[in-house]
């Protein structure tokens, strides 16, 4: 089990790791501003590193994809949670994977005559299925993170992910409030309200999520006891009266 945690916690590294490529934007030339257009639009077929995004993305979806199956397949840890939290990691990974294969042809944000087309239709059918698998990979990634968050605090925590998941599902959840409101200004007719900061918030605490997960299922650790396994001893200190095994996420 120690060799299948080790390799779980390697691909969701990896996967991580791979996640964040659009942070490269900083560093190449393209004709996107990071604070009022989509992420999505950087693997575009019109953009020119659009080829470079559509790799990694497919790349980050298949890692984390081969990692949840990996730990659906033997859960490191009991519970219904537990499964249901990996499960939903290979969603994420699956429609991940899936959306770099339908890129947008175009960026809307940035390219008002993309926007026109986009709005009457004109536009390839990729770019509505794109808006269905990157709905698909957040509805994955936030059960994700919600189920597995509250495994490491219950079996585990002084995991990582048990001690940093609450604040990072929170922000999570934030930013996706914030991405969606300005989804919905922009089209309204409004400036966006900072559309690209919000989804660039979203996707980059997502990956330090995986990465969070990921040291937890490797670092050693004290198993936490479920509480219903928690009795008081006649002095009235706390006694367990069973241990929990590895439970690790």
């Amino acid at each position: 089990m120690t060799t299948s945690r080790t390799a779980v916690a390697a691909l969701l590294g990896l996967g991580a790791l791979t996640y964040t490529a659009w942070a490269l934007e900083a560093v190449l030339t393209t004709d996107l501003a990071p604070a009022h257009t989509y992420v999505s639009e950087l693997a575009a077929r019109n953009q020119p590193h659009g080829t470079l995004f559509r790799t990694t993305d497919l790349l980050a979806g298949t890692l984390v994809w081969a990692a949840g199956l990996l730990a659906s397949l033997r859960p490191p840890s009991p519970g219904r949670w537990t499964r249901a939290g990996w499960v939903a990691l290979v969603l994420f990974g699956t429609a991940t994977a899936v959306d770099s294969r339908l890129p947008l042809s175009c960026a809307p944000t940035a390219d008002p005559a993309c926007a026109a087309q986009e709005r009457a239709g004109l536009l390839p059918l990729a770019h509505s299925a794109h808006s269905v698998s990157s709905t698909v990979a957040l509805c994955g990634i936030l059960v994700a993170m919600v189920a597995l968050t509250l495994t490491a605090r219950r079996y585990a925590p002084r995991a990582p992910l048990a001690r940093s998941g609450p604040a990072l599902v929170t922000l999570e959840l934030a930013a996706t409030v914030w991405t969606l409101a300005a989804i919905a200004a922009l089209e309204a007719g409004h400036d966006g309200w900072g559309l690209g900061l919000a989804q660039r918030l979203q996707v980059g605490v997502i990956a330090v999520w995986l990465a969070v997960l990921a040291v937890s299922l490797v670092r050693p650790t004290t198993a936490g006891t479920p509480l219903r396994s928690r009795v008081l001893d006649v002095r009235g200190k706390e006694r367990v009266t069973s241990g929990s095994g590895d439970t690790r996420p």
